[in-house]
């Protein structure tokens, strides 16, 4: 679909430092840090109702950004110490640009010139990213973001994202992935409307059937979460067959437990941290920018999963990164990365994000994201110690079977689900 676009239109929008800019100059949003952020309320009687905005097709928001890596300044931002892309850091871009096919989606035709956009556009979800050759990607070529809004509905907008890289005349491709935006007011008050879309051939209309499936799945999803619905039957059975395990078979007392050989409990596994958010990361509300909190978390559950494996796995999926809380400037972030579930040679982790505010004590949950690696050998198995991380296990257990296209229906047995994943 994507090539499909590039074809139809072959729009470019600069560098990623100069879409920063463009936003910024479409939002009217000031240069320098301000405690109290100057105020947009001037905006909202430019905001417009929906029959004001006419549809848009998806070539209208198609556009390529470029990150240039071959600058050697820049390209130092990208690197880790393996000599690989820093996940995290093209996530942040990845997010930033689904804000700039927001801003290229929406058309105003009765806004006055030289009037700042009314609009805030928030991260809500990240459905899925899939990656591929990551350990092939040169840190000193450039690389290639290119998307479209795929999908919009009254206030939201579903984007779709490509990266990509040009080696040796051909295009190694990294990564597909699915952000569901919102738009708000000028002052993150309520919901704004936005373009729907009109497909404008079957290509684009095979895509927006596409989103339409994806946003059903999401619903459903939803409904069916472990934490909602009790788990089904066979994993509930799967369950059991733990408790079998972790469980002295000639002892009658409750609290005694067994870890079996090459395994680990699940709350040995993992790792948190607290950082102080910084202004330099913040939007015009003075909250912390989505693709922030995105790069801090990648980067935290690489070290988990790292930890975990005794080695360097590749991130293979990224799924669900729901953002709940808006993060402000003035409180300190606590990410903590829990290995979930491990098969064969694959760990998947959930990581939670939470406010702490240091004056109030008060800690709530903003974040959850799921990673799942892949190891060059068998990893050590993590196992639940208490109900609630059977859950968490079973919960892991779905996000893996999903990130690797597998069947939710498998059985109990640990051993197909294995050689599935192989």
């Amino acid at each position: 679909m994507g090539e499909f676009l590039k074809e139809a239109r072959d729009h470019y929008s600069g560098t990623m430092a100069e879409v920063v800019e463009k936003i910024r100059k479409r939002t009217d949003v000031e240069i320098g840090y301000h405690v109290v952020p100057k105020s947009r309320e001037h905006l909202l009687k430019h905001q417009p109702k929906p029959e004001q905005l006419p549809p848009r097709s998806m070539q209208d928001s198609y556009t390529t950004v470029k990150l240039p890596l071959s600058a050697e300044l820049i390209s130092e931002r990208y690197i880790n110490h393996m000599g690989r892309i820093r996940i995290g850091r093209l996530m942040e871009d990845m997010d930033m640009f689904a804000v700039w096919l927001c801003h290229r989606h929406i058309k105003m035709p009765d806004l006055p010139a030289g009037v700042g956009m009314p609009y805030t556009f928030v991260t809500l979800l990240v459905d899925r990213v899939d990656f591929s050759n990551i350990e092939l990607i040169q840190v000193n070529k450039d690389i290639e973001i290119s998307g479209f809004v795929s999908f919009a509905g009254r206030t939201s907008m579903e984007i779709t994202i490509y990266v990509r890289q040009l080696l040796d005349d051909q295009y190694l491709n990294v990564t597909k992935a699915t952000f569901l935006m919102v738009a708000r007011n000028a002052t993150n008050t309520g919901p704004a409307p936005v373009n729907p879309i009109k497909p404008a051939n079957e290509m684009e209309q095979r895509c927006f059937d596409e989103a339409l499936q994806r946003q059903n799945h999401r619903k459903s999803a939803n409904a069916e979460s472990v934490f909602i619905s009790q788990p089904l039957e066979h994993e509930q059975a799967l369950l059991y067959s733990l408790l079998q395990r972790t469980t002295p078979p000639d002892s009658f007392d409750l609290n005694k437990r067994i870890l079996p050989h090459n395994c680990h409990w699940m709350a040995d596994c993992q790792r948190s941290t607290v950082m102080n958010s910084f202004p330099e990361n913040r939007n015009a509300q003075n909250t912390i920018f989505g693709g922030y909190l995105m790069r801090q978390a990648v980067e935290l559950a690489f070290i988990m999963a790292s930890i975990h494996v005794g080695g360097r796995p590749l991130l293979k999926c990224i799924s669900d990164i729901s953002f709940m809380r808006p993060v402000k400037v003035n409180v300190f972030l606590q990410m903590t990365a829990y290995v979930v579930y491990t098969a064969h040679d694959y760990v998947q982790l959930m990581l939670v994000a939470q406010n702490v505010d240091a004056k109030s004590g008060e800690v709530t949950t903003t974040n959850t994201f799921y990673l799942t690696y892949k190891a060059e050998n068998i990893v050590d198995e993590v196992l639940p110690g208490s109900y609630r991380e059977m859950l968490w296990y079973i919960h892991g257990r779905r996000k893996f079977i999903s990130a690797l296209g597998l069947n939710l229906e498998l059985p109990a047995d640990k051993s197909e689900l294995e050689s599935a994943a192989k």
